[in-house]
This record gives C-alpha cells, structure tokens and sequence, in this order.
C-alpha cells in the first residue's frame, strides 16, 4: 500500500509559524511563580475514576495522589503509604499511610478514605474491579492503616494501586468518594500538591491549579515519572487550550506560553533552531496506536472480520503521518503490548506479514461474509494526532472496499459517544483510533484497554482464554515467566484480534529554555523551576 504523508491527512496542520492571539505582558514577578502550560486537548472531565482520557489522568496526577507511584521502569513505589507488611502467605497486606498527609479543604488523610476510593475506582476500572473481586476485605484497622484480605496471592498489588494512565487510582476523601463512580464526584478535592481553582476554570480555554501549602513530599528517593518526592516552586499552574498549532507555537515563541505538550512533529526543526526553546521528547516510550472495534455489533462482533483488518493494516503509513518526517520518531511492525517495553514481543507476528495486498484484503473481506454493509468510523476532529491516525484508517478501509461513513466530532463528545454499546444507527459506531501513552498499555496488569472481559471493557472484547492466561501471570513473582505469559497472550490475540496494533511514535514536547527539572514521561509539574 502506498504511504501516506502527514501533510496529506493532517490538513490545516502549519509547517510555519502562525500570528498567536494578542496577550498581555506578564509581568516578571508573576512568570516566575506561573507556570503556563499548553496541554493536547481541553480538559472535558475532572473526576479521574470517572473518565479514562489521558487529559483526565494529567490533571488528576497535579491533584491526587496514589497509595504507590511507578516510575519508568513500570516499577511501584511508596508514595502515600511509608510502606506495607505482607503475611498469611500473600493474602495478607497491611499498608501504612505516611504521617503529614492532609485533603485540599484541611483535614487528615485517613485510612477510611483511601478503602472507599479503592472500592469506588474498583466500578470503573477493570483492574480495579480485580482487586477488590479477590479481596475477602478491604479495611481500615485504624487511621493509617489499609488492610487487604486476599482471597489468593496478589504480588503485584502495588503496581495495581499505583497504576498510570487510564481510570488512575486515585484516593479521595470518603465523602467524595461515595459519589456515585459513574456520575462525577461534585467538588475536586485530593491530596496532591496543587489545588484545582474551580472558579477560574473557562471550559474550552482554561483551567488553573493552585500550589497546595499543605503538601508534604515523601522523603528521599529520586523524582522519576510518577514515582519520588513531589517538590512544587511554582505557585499556579495554568492551562491553556489551543488547538491551533501555528497560534500554540506562536504563543511558546513570544514567551506567552512557557510549555507546549505536543509540539507539532512538523516544526520541531523550528523550535530545535531557536535557541529560546527546547523540543525533546519526554514520554520516551512513545504512545501505542490501535483500531478498537465494537465487539457488539455486526460485522466486527466476527474473529474473521476483524482479522482482515488486521492483515491489511499498514502499521508504516500510521507513523508516518503521526510521527512527521522524523524517523526516530516512528516504530512500525508492533505487536499488542508496545514495543522497547518488557512485554513487547514478536511471537506469532510472522502470521499477519506481509500485509494484505489491496486484491487479497477484498477478497479475505468476502470470504468472512462482508457484503457491503456501511461501517461507522469516529474520529475527534480537534485532537491533531487521533485525527491524522483516523484519517489514515479511512483511507485504508475505503482502500480495500469498506463501505466507510466516516463521522468527525469535537473530543468532549467522542469521549462519549465510544461509550455506547448501541448500533451505530443509534448513536454508537464500529470503530475508531486511540493513542494512548505505551506506559499505560504496557504489560497485561495495567492493560485496561485489552481485556477479555465481554460487555465490562475493551471494545466489549470476549476472551476467556486471554482472561485465564492473563489471571496466571499475575500469580508470578518471576517477571521472565510473566514476559512468557505475554507471549501465549500475544497468541491469543493474533487469533481472536481484541484490537488492532498500529504502530508507537514519540510525541516531542517544547518549552522555554530557562525551565529546568522537566520530568521523563507523562506531564508533571513538580520538580520543574524557572532557571
């Protein structure tokens, strides 16, 4: 198939700067205890167990916190908890809170509140509903201390309890947390070191956080993606949305703006030129594409058709219209858990290549009883990156005799419509693109997004295989025996195809040049100052 450049499906994306929206000068003193900020989208939804969007999970990583932080290697470590004792052969875990921990509106961090965030994330996260699924009970002995009463061994429970990306989990106070978890808790109160200034929110535009007086950081360790003492020297945090990138790059420029989170492929050789700017990439495990299908609905709730899509899918013209004309920025030929991450894995990846000529994907599509029907693709048409991967789908379906109606939305209510088990007649749809940070997709723990777990998860994907392979790695201290598992899961999926893998890019970052401290992964505000 013939590639397709990021220009051709990115159209209206700038490769030179554009004139930004006038702002007034920020006065010196106020730049140095500000720290604006340009995210990849508007910030739709603020309660973390609530909505799975990475914008979500950014913001709540600046107001929550987690009972344990992981760190770049996927490894969990005490955050809100000094540390836990584990007894009764596993089934046993008693987790301490650490002293100085106090909630946003003043009072103390209690035990009581972490067990009712823990059962409240546990409705809305499959994993989630795992944990407390094998917990007898979940307790509070006293203040401090969280009890786990397994009904077997769980060794990788604090990995679970420190999950990132998606359906974070985040503790809260009990009041909150009682809070219907599908419905959005009524006030943003955490634990973590900024405050959220609902009054200065303008839905679309901004959002604004407040450093929290009130934070203690944990005590040594170092800084390292989710995990470390979270140390704050700015005293707000504003959030800017700007969809437009030649008015984003426009605003870095003139120093309007201090940080853009996803800096446009395409002027990265600008912002690299300018000796007022730094363009890097940050999340160095890059961000997983795939094609999710509703499992539901007819013709995809088929094995057979969903492993034609698989076989024709040209992992290459993703990257390179996400990715830009920088090569290093573009992985192609992965298979379902990311690859450079320690369960990525070519097992079984011989049987889906070469891919499809155009001639063979029609005639697989016929032999799996496609006769036409028309296919529902969404895509968020303000989300710059979803977009051009959505728009490379189309053009391959289109290429191979789908009979595509391919609707465009605003992200605010794509975040919703993918939601919707109905027919696509009814409001629902047949497919679409993600682009989720590989951290959070990275191994068959904290992979909510591949789960087998029929009408509960994933694209309504049902696999008791992979859920029984998957419930068998997580019994394994012996992390090769766990790749192992990945692997047979691997299989599993190559067969029944919960989705389709479209490649990892890594997405640059820009700041000014006088901010120092910029963490490695997914955007934290701690630890960064002005030089």
């Amino acid at each position: 198939m013939a590639r397709i450049g990021r220009r051709t499906v990115m159209r209206g994306a700038v490769a030179v700067p554009a004139m930004g929206l006038a702002a007034p000068a920020i006065a010196a003193g106020e730049r140095e205890r500000e720290l604006r900020f340009m995210p990849q989208i508007d910030l739709a939804f603020l309660d973390p167990h609530f909505s799975m969007t990475n914008i979500t999970r950014n913001h709540g990583g600046l107001v929550f916190d987690q009972l344990y932080g992981t760190d770049g290697a996927s490894r969990a470590h005490p955050q809100m908890v000094e540390g836990h004792t584990v007894e009764e052969d596993g089934r046993r875990w008693r987790l301490r809170l650490r002293d100085g921990l106090r909630w946003h509106d003043g009072p103390p961090v209690l035990a009581r509140d972490c067990v009712a965030s823990i059962k409240r994330w546990g409705k809305r996260d499959v994993l989630g509903r795992e944990v407390v699924a094998i917990s007898d009970e979940i307790s509070a002995v006293d203040d401090r201390t969280i009890e786990f009463r397994l009904k077997q061994r769980f060794p990788l429970l604090p990995e679970a309890l420190g999950k990132p990306g998606a359906y974070m989990p985040a503790m809260m106070p009990e009041r909150l947390a009682m809070t219907d978890p599908f419905k959005q808790i009524p006030e943003v109160i955490g634990s973590g070191p900024f405050r959220y200034v609902a009054n200065e929110r303008l839905q679309g535009v901004r959002n604004v956080y407040a450093k929290f007086e009130g934070y203690v950081p944990r005590q040594g360790g170092t800084p390292d993606h989710g995990a470390g003492p979270k140390i704050v020297h700015f005293d707000r945090v504003v959030w800017s949305t700007m969809p437009d990138q030649g008015t984003a790059f426009a605003a870095l420029q003139k120093g309007e703006q201090d940080w853009w989170e996803y800096a446009s492929q395409d002027l990265l050789p600008l912002i690299r030129r300018d000796r007022n700017l730094r363009g890097q990439v940050l999340e160095t495990e890059g961000n997983f594409m795939f094609i999710r299908f509703n499992h539901l609905q007819p013709p995809f709730n088929r094995a057979e058709m969903r492993r034609v899509i698989l076989r024709a899918i040209d992992q290459t013209d993703f990257v390179n219209a996400v990715g830009g004309a920088e090569a290093e920025l573009q992985r192609s030929g992965v298979g379902f858990y990311p690859v450079g991450l320690p369960d990525a894995s070519e097992v079984g990846l011989e049987t889906i290549r070469p891919i499809y000529t155009t001639d063979q994907a029609r005639a697989a599509l016929a032999a799996a009883g496609y006769r036409g029907e028309k296919i529902v693709q969404i895509s968020p048409g303000d989300y710059p990156n979803v977009k051009a991967a959505s728009e490379v789908l189309a053009d391959q379906l289109k290429r191979i005799g789908i009979n595509l109606d391919y609707i465009s939305m605003d992200w605010a209510t794509m975040t919703q419509r993918v939601i919707k088990k109905d027919a696509p007649e009814q409001g629902g749809f047949h497919l679409h693109m993600l682009n989720v940070p590989s951290l959070s997709v990275a191994s068959p723990l904290v992979n909510s997004r591949l789960r087998g777990v029929g009408a509960e998860e994933s694209g309504w994907y049902d696999s008791a295989r992979y859920e029984e392979l998957r419930a068998a790695s997580l019994l394994s201290d012996d992390p090769a025996e766990r790749h192992r598992y990945a692997e047979q899961l691997q299989l599993e999926c190559l067969s029944s195809v919960p989705q389709v893998p479209c490649g990892v890019t890594l997405q640059p970052s820009a700041w000014r040049s006088d901010l120092q401290g910029i963490l490695a992964g997914v955007p934290k505000f701690w630890n960064v100052r002005r030089g």
